[in-house]
């Protein structure tokens, strides 16, 4: 009987490619874990690209990748201190040092110039990931409003706190970018950049560390299976601080950007399934036009630069107790598909998380993809993020809440927590106490007084065991504020909630 060829059999590229600017890289003996800051400061010499936490918070260090994308190209503004070399193959990368409009005499770009003009560079430490941020977001036809403009720029710390001025330039700039030198050469790179997608895949070995970057799903289970000690890695969000925080040695990485089923969103059927390496940001929009919250919550969700890198299934499979994302999913019935070999299996994804960093996923089993259930007739959902900071900041409770009301009562819920638990878990004393229940202010506070049976929470740097029990309570009284009779509007609307009221 014919069995599927091995990862062996497929082709195999030994090297990278890839623009830089204008230029084409080809690199075959560089270390894969490699920091795209490191390798532009140190080999390429361009020092505009600055070091400032070396973890993804600060955005100094924001540069952009562009790549096709429905026939365009598209500009990810990314931080370049937490993403790895090899996760350049196919695209085109832009620093500052690219940006000005005549490369000769040094005319400024419009981004650029309007910082002048505003007097949005103090120290200017900060300044080239802002133009970068800036350039990034108005090249992809971002909204030009004030919330807008400061969603764009929530990953950029200014050390000098000079936020109004440089608000002002991208204000100012909005208008005059539709015409600069990247839209009169973007043919020209589109055309370069599709001759460079071989679909092949990568195997890499250099400098004591091996990178695999599989382009089929087949593939990727076979190597997961040959190397079950491998760093399965996506959007690099986490990983990339193994390397430069705890400086640990990845020999072996498996990078899951290259595979295009991975990268699908099926909206088809009665599930809306996300393949492993859906980018939040392309999950954001499908989910916030299906639960405005889910929309809000992911506003909040790292910044640009982490939710253009972060995956959906990098989040899943990382399990985090503090990912926001993990509630929200667990509260809507998000089952995980996994696969190992040629079997695959489903969870539920609240079973999948069976304690602290321990998953019920076997050795060389992968997430493949995630799936919800489209909403349904009677069921609300609410998700609130409780943080020392509106943005770019961990969580001291997230909460979320899916109840399904018919005729004055709860029919059915589900409630999930982040931050009251080693593992992002259900509240199912709380559940119980509330189906079956008229949804008044009793059996809000018999759901509340309930959570105490769910969890009991530590106290840490970001909050204290009684603070994370007594919000937990409070936002389960907010639903019900929210949606009893006659609900009066209890918060400021996002753009996202904004967009569906």
């Amino acid at each position: 009987m014919a069995t599927r060829p091995t990862a062996a059999a497929e082709p195999v590229r030994d090297r990278l490619r890839f623009l830089l600017g204008d230029e084409l890289r080809e690199l075959k003996d560089v270390a894969p874990t490699t920091t795209v800051l490191d390798w532009l400061r140190t080999t390429e010499r361009r020092t505009g690209t600055k070091e400032g936490c070396n973890e993804g918070d600060c955005g100094a260090c924001t540069v952009v990748v562009a790549r096709p994308r429905h026939g365009r190209l598209r500009y990810d503004a990314l931080n370049a201190c937490i993403q790895f070399v090899p996760m350049l193959d196919g695209g085109q990368l832009l620093t500052v040092e690219d940006l000005a409009d005549d490369l000769a005499d040094g005319a400024l770009h419009p981004v650029q110039q309007a910082l002048v003009d505003t007097h949005g560079s103090q120290c200017g430490f900060c300044t080239p990931g802002f133009v970068m941020a800036i350039f990034a977001h108005l090249k992809n036809g971002g909204g030009t409003d004030r919330d807008s403009l400061n969603d764009a720029l929530a990953g950029n710390l200014c050390r000098c706190t000079g936020y109004g001025p440089i608000v002002d330039a991208a204000a100012r700039a909005a208008a005059r970018t539709k015409a600069d030198r990247f839209s009169t050469s973007e043919a020209a790179i589109l055309e370069h950049l599709r001759t460079l997608d071989d679909g092949q895949a990568l195997a890499l070995e250099g400098r004591g560390g091996r990178w695999f970057a599989p382009s089929s799903v087949d593939q990727l289970a076979d190597l997961a299976l040959a190397h079950p000690d491998a760093v399965l890695l996506a959007g690099a969000t986490d990983v990339g601080l193994w390397v430069t925080k705890q400086l640990r040695v990845l020999s072996t990485v498996i990078y899951l950007g290259r595979i295009p089923d991975l990268r699908r969103i099926d909206a088809t059927g009665n599930r809306l399934t996300f393949g492993a390496a859906v980018a939040w940001t392309d999950a954001l929009p499908v989910l916030a036009r299906h639960w405005p919250d889910f929309g809000e919550l992911l506003r909040r969700f790292g910044s640009v630069q982490v939710r253009n890198a972060g995956t959906i299934g990098g989040n899943v499979a990382n399990g985090s107790p503090v990912g926001d994302s993990l509630p929200a999913l667990i509260a809507l019935g998000a089952e995980v598909h996994l696969r190992k070999g040629d079997r695959q299996r489903t969870l539920g994804l609240e079973d999948l998380y069976l304690g602290y960093a321990r998953q019920a996923r076997e050795a060389g089993e992968l997430v493949e993809a995630i799936s919800l259930p489209r909403p349904a007739p009677d069921w609300h959902f609410r998700a609130y993020k409780i943080s020392k900071r509106f943005d770019q900041d961990i969580s001291s409770v997230c909460g979320c809440f899916h109840l399904r009301l018919e005729q004055g009562r709860v029919a059915d819920a589900r409630i999930a927590f982040g931050g009251l638990a080693a593992i992002p878990k259900r509240a199912r004393a709380c559940e119980a106490a509330l189906i079956g229940a008229r949804w008044n202010e009793v059996a809000a506070e018999d759901g509340m007084a309930a959570l105490a049976d769910d969890f009991q929470p530590i106290s840490d740097q970001r909050a204290s065991a009684g603070y994370r029990l007594r919000v937990a309570r409070n936002l389960l009284l907010k639903v019900w504020l929210e949606t009893g009779t006659g609900a009066p509007p209890i918060r400021l609307a996002g753009p996202e909630r904004q967009a569906h009221a």
